[in-house]
């Protein structure tokens, strides 16, 4: 009865895989103000604009009227490799690392196919409804 619990106890702990992002942390805090003209393309739901920050870079999407989504350019199947990095497809429908080939879906980051394990890394926008969109982690 003592080896039955013991190696039921091994098999649990061996058998439990914790959540590990490999990407490395990074502080994001900025605003996008969508009436400057490098930003103006995300007044229109269905675009997006590349921009500096997080780690690799991140990609700003505009979901619906009043919702947007920001993610991390760094692929997180391989976030060490410096061809590893996401961007929109050609169809602007998803996203896509061609390094590697994972896809993952552009309203929410999940993953669509390819090698990856973990979905993209979103950080969270705050829209004023208006012309300012705080991103930030």
């Amino acid at each position: 009865m003592k080896k039955k619990i013991f190696l039921l106890l091994v098999i649990s702990i061996v058998g439990c895989k914790k959540n590990t992002d490999q990407i490395p942390p990074a502080t994001v805090d900025f605003y996008v103000y969508l009436n400057q003209p490098q930003f103006q393309t995300l007044n229109t739901v269905g675009n997006y604009v590349y921009v500096t920050g997080g780690v690799k870079g991140i990609i700003v999407y505009h979901k619906s009227i009043d919702e947007f989504a920001a993610y991390e350019r760094t692929c997180p199947y391989d976030p060490d490799v410096s061809g590893a990095l996401v961007q929109v497809d050609s169809s602007g429908l998803g996203l896509v690392d061609y390094h590697c080939g994972s896809r993952y879906n552009i309203l929410d980051g999940s993953i669509v196919s390819g090698p990856t394990a973990y979905p993209l890394r979103q950080y969270y926008c705050e829209y004023d409804g208006v012309s300012s969109l705080h991103v930030h982690n």
